[in-house]
């Protein structure tokens, strides 16, 4: 869910977004098409400042690291899985997102971050795969495996929005490395999403300037907390297209790419919300 993001923003929305009389220089690194999630490289995100009367664009590694995991082996090791020497049963931790019903249990990795070291990810639209089981020629059954479209979806008349999101500072305790991350909240699926992530009824928690700034510098209860990670952005709000499959290699990944409609076909429902 959501492993694939967008980040790219003209100059004039940088000022705009900071409203503050700086160098956009140092904010080149905004101006990538497409993140890979599981490259584990660096994202755009708005953090709080130490007074926490203002923000800062930072970068920080997409992929949450818990303070307990001691060196960048381990991380290794737990973001590719492994096999548990006691329960022999695969264990694999994928942290570019972090569930927003979820994040606060006890004992979550995420409860602290989400608590009290809140962000957001910075958006210009984002990838996602919609499955489709075609019929058997031979016996006109649908088939067990899924062939995968991918799709393109933003926001109308929004260059650019917010993904609410959790950090974590990181150190590696053998080099020394230290690092922040960060992991984007998910919610379940709008209308639309539910039919393009069809998969796992999944989105990314999209917020509005104002739920934003809440999110961001609220002093806010668990409760509030778990309310406005789980927020739904309107599928009205949201445009789509189809991507060709090769989407991770072009130059222009958001280019809209048509297949036959025997191969993909039209939504079969109306977007209620």
């Amino acid at each position: 869910m959501c492993y694939y993001n967008g980040q790219k923003v003209s100059r004039a929305e940088f000022i705009r977004l900071l409203n503050l009389e700086r160098s956009v220089k140092k904010y080149d690194f905004l101006n990538v098409k497409l993140h890979h999630g599981f490259n584990y490289g660096n994202v755009a995100v708005l953090k709080r400042t130490e007074d926490e009367t203002n923000f800062d664009i930072v970068q920080m590694e997409w992929g949450f690291i818990p303070p307990y995991w001691k060196n960048r082996e381990e991380v290794k090791k737990n973001r590719a899985g492994y096999v548990d020497p006691v329960t022999k049963k695969f264990v694999q931790y994928l942290t570019m997102n972090a569930k927003a019903e979820e994040m606060l249990f006890p004992r979550k990795m995420y409860r602290d971050a989400a608590l009290k070291r809140r962000c957001l990810v910075l958006s210009t639209g984002f990838f996602e795969w919609r499955d489709i089981y075609p019929k058997n020629k031979r016996t006109g059954e649908p088939v067990k495996k899924a062939v995968k479209y991918p799709y393109y979806i933003s926001l109308k008349e929004h260059e650019y929005f917010y993904m609410a999101g959790i950090w974590q500072a990181w150190t590696d305790q053998e080099t020394g490395e230290h690092i922040e991350t960060v992991s984007v909240v998910t919610t379940a699926a709008n209308g639309l999403m539910r039919e393009i992530h069809n998969g796992k009824l999944r989105m990314p928690t999209i917020l509005n300037d104002e739920l934003a700034y809440e999110w961001m510098f609220g002093d806010l209860s668990e409760e509030r907390i778990t309310e406005i990670a789980s927020t739904q952005y309107s599928s009205k709000e949201m445009e789509f297209c189809s991507v060709d499959k090769s989407f991770r290699e072009s130059e222009e990944p958001a280019t809209p790419f048509e297949y036959k409609e025997e191969d993909l076909p039209a939504f079969e429902t109306a977007f209620a919300d």
